[in-house]
């Protein structure tokens, strides 16, 4: 099989960036590339992966990899101010795959978070330095309150082929290979704003579990697909039924479809075919929504945007 040369245009797609804006010091969700969103409402805010540094492709093949503070900084600071808030109450990786956990215990000293994850985001966390009470290991089933938030963990999966499968034993002290940031427990997350009751659910990974988010609800999805658009039809389908179908949501953002080898002040672009295709992705999980009666949509990097907005109450 000849693989096909190039990457999806994410011009096709541009109508699709039309999540509407946050207005100042209410709920917003802020898009940071991969599967890092910033959910603040003014007072307090959560933040999942926190993933800046986004090492080159060499690099991560044949070398170390290590935090970037200065990508970090740059990227909190924009961030964080854009929503008016000057910390964080939880960082929260969604598994503990590099392009997901590597920044995550800068980003909370830096910030004052909690790092909330399994045993092997907790490893990631030691190894960065982080004290011991700034871990908070969780399992299938917890719920956690941060500020303004509550948070549901339910063990999910990782999107086959997981490149580094299996669990994080020991703290990984960086600068370490991209193969020591095993994923570890890998998490559905369920997030609701207590004042207004606004719901949510993160889908970081395109995997799942069967059945695991029955009795679930959420208005929206921020839907991961990074290897989606390699999978098999029926695949898409069942990842379908067992996450957004599952929560009734209405509407769908996706997530990790941008080349997370390319740094953040350089515009996003979709991964290549060689390792995904978000074209046959988004044709395929827009017959799904229309057949749900669900849009989807394409958030905008570093943006506030209220996916709520529009929603029947």
């Amino acid at each position: 099989m000849r693989l096909k040369p190039g990457r999806p245009d994410l011009h096709r797609h541009a109508s699709r960036h039309d999540v509407p804006p946050a207005a100042e010091g209410v709920l917003g969700v802020t898009f940071l590339g991969v599967s890092t969103l910033l959910v603040s409402d003014g007072t307090s805010a959560v933040l999942t992966d926190g993933f800046f540094s986004r090492p080159g492709l060499l690099q991560v093949g044949i070398g170390r990899i290590a935090p970037d503070p200065a990508r970090i900084d740059t990227a909190l600071a924009r961030a964080l101010g854009d929503a008016g808030v000057d910390r964080l109450e939880a960082v929260v990786p969604v598994h503990s795959h590099y392009d997901h956990a590597l920044d995550s215990a800068v980003v909370a000293e830096r910030t004052g978070a909690l790092l909330v994850g399994g045993t092997s985001t907790a490893n990631v966390g030691r190894g960065g330095g982080l004290a011991p009470d700034r871990v908070r290991v969780v399992s299938s089933g917890d719920t956690l309150t941060c500020g303004s938030f509550t948070l549901a963990f339910v063990a999910s999966a990782h999107c086959p082929p997981d490149r580094f499968p299996g669990t994080i034993e020991a703290p990984v002290v960086p600068p370490a290979r991209a193969a020591a940031y095993r994923c570890g427990e890998a998490w559905s997350i369920l997030l609701t704003h207590v004042p207004s009751g606004r719901t949510a659910l993160v889908q970081g990974s395109a995997g799942y579990v069967a059945g695991s988010l029955a009795g679930h609800r959420a208005d929206v999805v921020y839907l991961g697909v990074g290897q989606l658009g390699v999978q098999p039809t029926a695949y898409l389908e069942a990842y379908w039924e067992h996450t957004v179908r599952a929560v009734g949501a209405r509407r769908v953002v996706l997530t990790h479809w941008d080349d997370f080898f390319r740094p953040l002040d350089r515009p996003l672009r979709a991964l290549p075919y060689a390792g995904d295709d978000l074209d046959v992705t988004i044709r395929t999980l827009d017959r799904l929504a229309t057949a749900d009666g669900v849009t989807v949509h394409l958030p905008t990097l570093w943006r506030r945007e209220d996916p709520w907005s529009g929603l029947p109450g």
